[in-house]
């Protein structure tokens, strides 16, 4: 039997309460995976993101593959013990990092070839590479690469997208499934794209349902649509992805989307918004407000940042604290601020399975 498994608990209207099982451990759903893109959350250790209650992080095989290597991160052990992490791990394909950051790049049928922003080579990604890669960091759960175009792309662009998606999602999925599938020790999630058009989302969802995956992802929304756009496309897709497996909204990390997706069926998210969001000395607040600590509002404000907040930084500093070292450009601002970020919103992840 696969150490991979979804469980749903409860259900309440749409919103749904799970639990996923992984050879490292279980995590409760609906849940936040704060992002450590280059195998670490800037500013933070493990045992600091583990406090905040997240149980799922998330890496990125484009940028690892680009440095220190997948080879690399193997002979070392893999991206567990690479990272200090032994909890669940998660890495994004690459795909929207391949066609958001690069400047130079060129696509077909088989793949993508573009320019490393880090140094400026030539890298090719393939849905079998891709996956290779993936292989060779050892996450928990892989996922697909995918083409994800921006938000406001053409309808042709978004159709283009969706069709190359499911063509490359059949030849990783047939990759996963010749190397053993989950049993392994590796899930493997497809990406439904789509834009913002209902019936290519809905058919992109059918679509992959049918190709067999351990779980679904939502990408490509997040990019440069409205709200009102991206719940359309959302609403279009979730229902069709099958009750009794995961469901992943990529790259969406603002409370009031975090609430709303969850409320439609979606299970699990990810984002750089908290640990961003930290390091540009910015805050959540309640009733979705955000605090911009460097105003000069803050000087004297002995309140913490969150009143009942039970974080790190809530409980041991003032507002007027974390003033002082964000104006004074002091690294403990972002690390602090970034624990606070991330707590938040694994409050709110609890809050929607407690009910």
């Amino acid at each position: 039997m696969s150490e991979f498994r979804f469980e749903l608990l409860e259900t309440r209207g749409r919103l749904r309460r799970g639990r996923y099982h992984t050879p490292h451990g279980t995590f409760e759903t609906p849940c936040f995976a704060p992002v450590g893109t280059y195998a670490s959350l800037k500013g933070l250790t493990p045992d600091q993101v583990r406090d905040t209650g997240s149980e799922l992080i998330l890496a990125n095989s484009y940028h690892l593959h680009v440095r220190p290597g997948a080879e690399r991160i193997e002979r070392l052990g893999g991206l567990h013990r690479f990272m200090g992490w032994d909890g669940p791990i998660l890495t994004d394909s690459g795909g929207f990092q391949v066609f958001s950051l690069s400047d130079r790049l060129r696509i077909d049928d088989d793949g993508v070839d573009f320019q490393s922003v880090v140094d400026g080579s030539t890298h090719r990604c393939t849905p079998e590479s891709v996956l290779t890669f993936q292989r060779q960091l050892g996450p928990d759960i892989a996922m697909v690469l995918d083409h994800c175009p921006p938000g406001d792309a053409a309808p042709a662009l978004q159709r283009e997208a969706h069709e190359r998606t499911l063509r490359w999602a059949r030849i990783a999925r047939d990759l996963h499934d010749s190397w053993g599938g989950s049993s392994r020790g590796q899930a493997v999630f497809g990406i439904c794209q789509g834009g913002i058009d209902p019936e290519l989302r809905a058919a992109s969802a059918h679509a992959l349902v049918d190709l067999e995956f351990d779980g679904y992802a939502i990408g490509g929304l997040s990019v440069g649509e409205t709200k009102q756009q991206m719940a359309v496309a959302l609403d279009a897709c979730v229902d069709e992805l099958p009750a009794d497996h995961i469901r992943y909204m990529m790259g969406v990390g603002m409370p009031e989307d975090l609430v709303h997706a969850a409320k439609q069926g979606v299970d699990m998210f990810d984002c750089v918004i908290p640990t961003r969001h930290g390091r540009s000395h910015t805050a959540f607040g309640k009733d979705g407000t955000t605090l911009k600590l460097r105003n000069l509002q803050y000087a004297d404000d002995e309140r913490p940042l969150v009143a009942g907040c039970e974080c790190y930084t809530c409980r041991n500093f003032s507002r007027a604290y974390l003033r002082h070292l964000s104006v004074s450009k002091e690294m403990l601002a972002g690390t602090l601020l970034s624990i606070h970020n991330i707590h938040f919103l694994q409050d709110i992840m609890r809050g929607l399975r407690e009910g």
